[in-house]
């Protein structure tokens, strides 16, 4: 008995998301992360194929020339974005996928919209679904660009009745799409509910501070699976459907872990306006007395240490210093000192910014511990050296109720017995709260830009 072309077609669409549910699998470990990456690749390959042999493709010319062109733009971008802007990308793939769902839900309704037979309230409904999420996930995503690139303030930006006029334009969408399903299906409507989701992406996320944007990033990676299985459903694709909804999923799992990180619900991540009022008064770390080490000094210090647990933060992605951290952690090892790496979930620009830039440098996945892991040895260790890391660090989080921080579980630094703290300056982190950290008694600072301090402290090392 022999397979029809659309039966073929199924089967490959199975096949692709048993794909996708394995590759998302393995990436819930470093050591299986790439791996992962790859058997979803070639889900999405098999994806592509299967739908390339659906009889409805009417002009493959078209097809090509967008293949080409995104793979260009997708090599170039692999190739050339530096790891520290690497949440910038993925905000801009993920306005790019909303911005797809809503273009696929504009074209269905100008060619349903173009037939004389009535259109069903559902199908109709489905679209409007589709072009509100895909709406607000691109705007929102390309706003969340502008606050991590520098484009537009981190800084919450508020402004008279903003709930009020967020809830007004919520209630015209409503009103639009009621009147499309059920009145008349007039171009102008949808062209106005259309400038109405892009606004509202635009004010969901400008009341968020550019701390926060991590947790957006990721929630609007969600959306933009929703939009994608919206989708999926209007043009009655199996494998978009359900290549949405695990998309959707994880970013819904992934937002709720990160916002457990900084132990805050995620309400009021969106609408809390954090960082809006400053916290409670407290002097700068400029007026606070601290100590300051030379490159000799934490050589010696790290040289003749017993443990060593290695606290890399986003400072240490904008110098792109994690492979002299890592030749730094070798020539301890050399001489006998145990190193660990202390990873903190919410550390960096996006959901494991540190992780993949350790890999990068082929730092091994067992040396790589996660902040609950880690927490409990800081007591038994020799020396923590944070580099580039300050908010994640903070031992403000546990008692400075006014602080943005308050609450937020931290990687127990001040509790190791020596604390070497390489940073530029003495500013604080994405909070703008001082860090109580700096000024420590067990702290030393070890002020550059980390590459070459850690260059030179290996230097230092060597000649112990």
């Amino acid at each position: 008995m022999g397979f029809s072309l659309p039966i073929i077609i199924q089967m490959a669409y199975l096949f692709a998301a048993a794909l996708f549910i394995v590759g998302l699998h393995n990436l819930n470990s470093p050591a299986t992360a790439r791996r992962g990456n790859l058997t979803a690749a070639m889900g999405m390959f098999i994806a592509v194929v299967a739908t390339l042999l659906h009889r409805d493709v009417v002009d493959y010319r078209t097809i090509l020339a967008g293949v080409v062109i995104g793979s260009l733009a997708g090599t170039i971008a692999a190739r050339k974005v530096k790891m520290t802007a690497m949440p910038q990308m993925v905000g801009i793939f993920n306005g790019f996928g909303g911005g797809a769902s809503a273009l696929v839900a504009i074209g269905e309704f100008w060619r349903l919209r173009g037939t004389s037979a009535a259109v069903p309230d559902d199908t109709l409904c489905t679209i409007l679904w589709g072009l509100f999420i895909g709406g607000v996930t691109l705007s929102g995503s390309f706003m969340a660009f502008g606050k991590l690139q520098g484009f537009v303030p981190g800084r919450p930006i508020i402004f008279p009745l903003q709930r009020t006029i967020n809830a007004l334009l919520l209630i015209a969408y409503l009103a639009g799409s009621i009147y499309l399903m059920h009145v008349d299906i007039d171009r102008n409507v949808f062209l106005a509910v259309i400038g109405v989701s892009m606004v509202l992406g635009v004010l969901f996320v400008a009341p968020i501070g550019g701390a926060d944007m991590p947790v957006v990033v990721s929630l609007l990676n969600s959306f933009s699976g929703l939009a994608a299985s919206s989708a999926g459903f209007m043009l009655e694709n199996n494998i978009l459907i359900v290549s949405g909804a695990l998309v959707g999923a994880a970013g819904a799992i992934l937002t709720n872990l990160m916002s457990k990180g900084m132990n805050r619900s995620i309400v009021n991540i969106l609408f809390g306006t954090v960082g809006a009022a400053a916290g409670p008064a407290a002097r700068t770390t400029s007026e606070k007395s601290y100590r300051s080490i030379d490159v000799e000094q934490a050589a010696m210090i790290l040289a003749y240490a017993g443990t060593v647990v290695i606290v890399p933060g986003y400072g240490m992605a904008v110098a792109r210093a994690q492979q002299a951290v890592r030749d730094l952690a070798e020539q301890l090892e050399k001489r006998g000192v145990e190193v660990k790496y202390a990873i903190h979930p919410v550390a960096g620009r996006m959901p494991g910014h540190m992780n993949v830039l350790l890999a990068e440098a082929e730092v091994p996945y067992e040396k790589l511990y996660d902040m609950d892991d880690i927490n409990p040895e800081f007591e038994r260790t020799d020396v923590a050296l944070v580099i580039g890391a300050s908010d994640v660090v903070n031992p403000a989080a546990r008692h400075a109720k006014g602080s943005p921080l308050y609450g937020m579980p931290i990687l127990n630094v001040d509790k190791a017995r020596q604390i070497i703290v390489v940073k530029r300056s003495m500013k604080p982190g994405f909070s703008g709260f001082d860090n109580e950290l700096f000024t420590h008694e067990k702290t030393m600072m070890l002020f550059g830009d980390a590459r070459e301090m850690a260059a030179s402290v290996v230097s230092e090392v060597k000649t112990l």
